[in-house]
């Protein structure tokens, strides 16, 4: 007890830590910063986590409405027929298909291979 006498008479500025209060709220405020389940830190964490499920939640809400709509497209037979087209490469018959590759479509195939 004489220890701490000798450092509040030197030091007043820290006679407010001998109330109980004080103690009390400083260690509240300590345990609930760095040392709970649901700390400020790890509020702040999950915070993120959850802003970035929710965007790609609108994401795949939008991706959800664009192939609704394709699908709808799809039902007609001459959409059905181009989108084969297009992306399969389907022919007809007596047809030849031409696939003509531009300079900066191959970059990412080039790059991958020399990694």
């Amino acid at each position: 007890m004489n220890f701490f006498k000798k450092i509040f008479i030197k030091y007043p500025f820290l006679k407010f830590l001998g109330n109980r209060y004080v103690l009390v709220i400083i260690f509240v405020s300590i345990w609930m910063l760095f040392l709970d389940n649901y700390s400020y830190f790890d509020k702040r964490v999950l915070d993120k986590k959850i802003d970035d499920l929710e965007d790609n939640k609108q994401y795949y809400l939008n991706e959800k409405r664009k192939d609704s709509a394709a699908i709808k497209q799809l039902n007609n037979p001459d959409q059905t027929e181009k989108y084969a087209r297009e992306k399969y490469y389907m022919k007809r018959e007596n047809e030849d298909i031409y696939i003509i590759e531009f300079e900066g479509d191959t970059l990412e195939e080039e790059s991958t291979k020399s990694l």
